[in-house]
């Protein structure tokens, strides 16, 4: 059961992140402004990098669904660091910006992702060997 619920979050993480990057990519302007900063010549920067930054947490939010999906014992590294970088962007943005909308949404989906984790390698999980 953890683990399909796992997967379940993983999946959801994977398609925001992959539609926050989209964004950025092709609606810079709107992407920025949910950020709150305004487009134009001086921010055009940004948002290619903050495009680029949510394209890679998209790779390793895939990658990490891989690991789960095919029952690697790696799963659980992937699935931490992705759980615990979620965490501390949640708790930096609404502790620098006071935004709690970022609290809810980064630092819930983290905190499930490490506590599912740690549910599947507490009902030790089988894993597959390479």
């Amino acid at each position: 059961m953890a683990r399909t619920l796992l997967l379940v979050v993983l999946f959801i993480a994977l398609f925001l992140e992959l539609a926050l990057s989209g964004g950025s990519f092709f609606a810079p302007a709107f992407t920025l402004a949910q950020f709150g900063v305004k487009y134009g010549p001086d921010t055009k920067f940004l948002a290619y990098i903050v495009a680029w930054l949510l394209l890679f947490v998209s790779l390793i939010a895939l990658v990490a669904v891989g690991q789960v999906w095919q029952r690697r014992p790696s799963y659980a590294t992937w699935c931490y660091l992705l759980g615990l970088w979620w965490i501390g962007i949640g708790v930096g943005i609404y502790y620098v910006f006071g935004k709690p909308d970022n609290l809810l949404l980064d630092s819930v989906k983290g905190f499930l992702i490490v506590i599912l984790t740690w549910r599947c390698q507490a009902t030790r999980m089988m894993t597959r060997r390479y």
